[in-house]
């Protein structure tokens, strides 16, 4: 069960809520505007109580929230969300965290509540890019032999295993948060940083450790793309890992729309 780092409970029994499953700039951007929008009472959203939880994977996450931790499942989410009388469910989690979203489909829809996604899209190939497309980091480490021998993996911290078989290569790893201390890593350098970073920066960075391709995933957003635009300005390859499939569901990718979206919900 998740840990509770705010009081939820309200003394407003009309009061609807909103649980937004949070770990992305896009959902802290929402919570913020739809708390300011309800504490001013001039649009047609009724007063609302934003619930933001976290899955606590990361140690110091830059958004707030309301609660951190796991559900337990389809079967704790789902009790969570009748037991807190939740109205209202977002899915603002990162495009890669799969499980969670389609652990919100199930337990939305068998409580019976409106439920939407905030996706943030994907970067789309340009010309200059050299890009290999990938499903899954398992083939992006199948394939890195023949791609090259130094190899900057901006793919966080939860794959790093996959890797480590591979010590003919050269890693440089970087990472909000160090591997768990029994993660098998494979040769090289970790770097603990967090983005933005600019195209100076990424350039630098690839020409001082003589990189000779990137594995990152597609996760979109402005935020990280400079390491792309470097990569394209250097001629270096880049392994994309393609996002995984997600459950059918309403879809935007901006704020406004999701905003539009409770408006038209509540």
């Amino acid at each position: 069960m998740g840990l509770y780092t705010a009081p939820l409970l309200n003394s407003y029994q009309n009061m609807k809520r909103l649980l937004i499953l949070g770990g992305t700039g896009g959902a802290e951007k929402l919570a913020t505007q739809l708390r300011a929008i309800a504490r001013s009472k001039t649009t047609s959203i009724p007063e609302l109580e934003v619930i933001v939880s976290l899955a606590g994977r990361t140690r110091a996450p830059l958004q707030s929230s309301d609660r951190v931790g796991g559900f337990g499942g389809v079967a704790g989410l789902q009790d969570y969300l009748q037991t807190m009388n939740i109205d209202l469910l977002i899915d603002a989690t990162h495009p890669f965290a799969a499980q969670i979203s389609h652990h919100a489909a199930v337990a939305a829809a068998e409580v019976g509540i409106p439920r939407l996604m905030l996706v943030r899209p994907p970067w789309e190939k340009v010309e200059g890019d050299r890009w290999i497309e990938v499903d899954s980091n398992a083939y992006a480490a199948q394939i890195l032999p023949t791609v090259a021998q130094r190899i900057f993996l901006t793919i966080g911290r939860q794959e790093l295993a996959v890797y480590s078989y591979l010590p003919a290569l050269w890693f440089l790893m970087r990472m909000i948060d160090p591997p768990l201390s029994n993660t098998p890593i494979p040769p090289g350098e970790i770097l603990l940083d967090r983005g933005p970073f600019d195209l100076s920066q990424e350039r630098s960075l690839l020409r001082q450790y003589q990189i000779g391709a990137i594995v990152s995933k597609n996760s979109g957003g402005e935020a990280t793309y400079s390491k792309i635009l470097a990569a394209r300005e250097l001629g270096l390859p880049v392994v994309m890992v393609q996002r995984p499939p997600v459950p059918d569901s309403e879809k935007v990718s901006s704020v406004a729309e999701a905003i539009d979206w409770c408006a038209m919900a509540l």
